[in-house]
């Protein structure tokens, strides 16, 4: 039997092709394509953290890291919206039988959602009624559905309220200098019913939904967090490959020595190669870690795991941006020409780190 986790890095280069041109044509259009979306679905790549009860995979997260690294490579921003559509598809533990039912009715389910501000909740028979806008919405406009935090008045904690995407307005607000391709803009919900089987309490999660009692879904969302840093390693390794390539045949204006045969252009790629992998091994340890707390305590993360991952994907993300600026260093005006793939490096990373 082929390892699933080998099967889905073969099918990340199965559609490596409409990743490349999904990296263009969603960079102008600020919107991840559908092509790329529903390629990224037919590989299965969303059933990575998807429970075995639906047809998903259930992956230990260091597994999931390895793909979303593979497909962070070649699209950062289709990465990202991997990473996230199905990290908060993982949310679902907390909902009750029939709102899970109602959710993977048509298969495993795409999720887009945001944390905060939570929205205004008005209770109504059934239900409740919704009204409230988001930012950060990743991946909005493709998603099956979308997920946001409401807060009745008085109350003291919000909940998640879950619905289909035709139901909220996606705005323009999406203006950025980096991640462009993801979609990340704001959405709202006006005065919208959400019946109670399609809402979620935030906090602990005491008693989950059947299929939903393994350790990754106790440690959400904190796969999410490790996705975050393992896409800034995506980002830089794939600049420092396009910049041993560069250096190969380069040689530098007014200088006269191939890029290649400088010590300085060698250093300088040595220290951005070992920032990349030292920021994968910190996530992988985490991942590690956090998943072992959570077998054998048959619990949530201890306060000791969950500042870990928090540490590792910060380490992450700042190691490669560090390692993204040695790169330029190196490259020279070959870091700012729009025919090359650096500059897109550049900026992508530094919203990484930001984020």
């Amino acid at each position: 039997m082929v390892n699933p986790t080998a099967r889905l890095l073969a099918a990340v280069e199965t559609i490596r092709p409409i990743l490349i041109e999904d990296a263009t044509s969603a960079e102008v259009e600020r919107v991840p394509t559908c092509a790329a979306y529903q390629a990224m679905y037919d590989a299965e790549l969303f059933a990575m953290l998807a429970p075995r009860r639906f047809g998903g995979f259930e992956l230990h997260p260091a597994e999931c890291l390895q793909v979303w690294e593979a497909v962070a490579r070649i699209n950062a921003s289709a990465a990202w919206n991997l990473v996230m559509n199905q990290g908060i598809a993982n949310y679902a533990a907390w909902l009750p039988e029939a709102g899970v039912q109602e959710l993977f009715a048509n298969g495993i389910p795409t999720i887009a959602g945001a944390l905060h501000p939570p929205a205004h909740a008005q209770r109504v028979e059934g239900g409740w009624r919704v009204t409230g806008q988001v930012p950060f919405g990743s991946g909005c406009h493709r998603a099956q559905w979308l997920a946001i935090p409401a807060l009745e008045a008085g109350a003291d904690a919000p909940f998640a309220a879950f619905f289909p995407r035709q139901s909220a307005t996606i705005l323009d607000t999406w203006h950025t200098m980096g991640m462009r391709g993801t979609g990340s803009t704001d959405y709202r919900a006006d005065n919208l019913f959400v019946p109670d089987h399609m809402t979620a309490p935030v906090g602990p999660l005491a008693k989950p939904a059947p299929g939903f009692d393994g350790p990754l879904f106790r440690i959400w969302p904190w796969p999410n967090i490790l996705g975050e840093g393992i896409v800034s390693v995506g980002i830089a390794a794939s600049a420092v490959a396009a910049a041993i390539e560069l250096c190969k045949n380069k040689t530098p204006a007014y200088q006269g020595v191939p890029l290649k045969q400088q010590q300085l252009a060698q250093f300088l790629l040595g220290k951005a190669a070992s920032r990349v992998e030292a920021g994968r091994d910190t996530l992988f340890r985490a991942a590690e870690i956090a998943y072992a707390n959570a077998e054998g305590s048959g619990k949530g993360l201890s306060t000791e795991s969950k500042v870990r991952v928090q540490l590792a994907a910060s380490f992450a993300a700042e190691a490669c941006a560090e390692a993204v600026r040695f790169i330029n260093d190196v490259i020279g005006t070959s870091a700012i020409r729009l025919g090359q793939p650096f500059e897109r490096h550049f900026r992508d990373q530094n919203m990484e780190e930001k984020k």
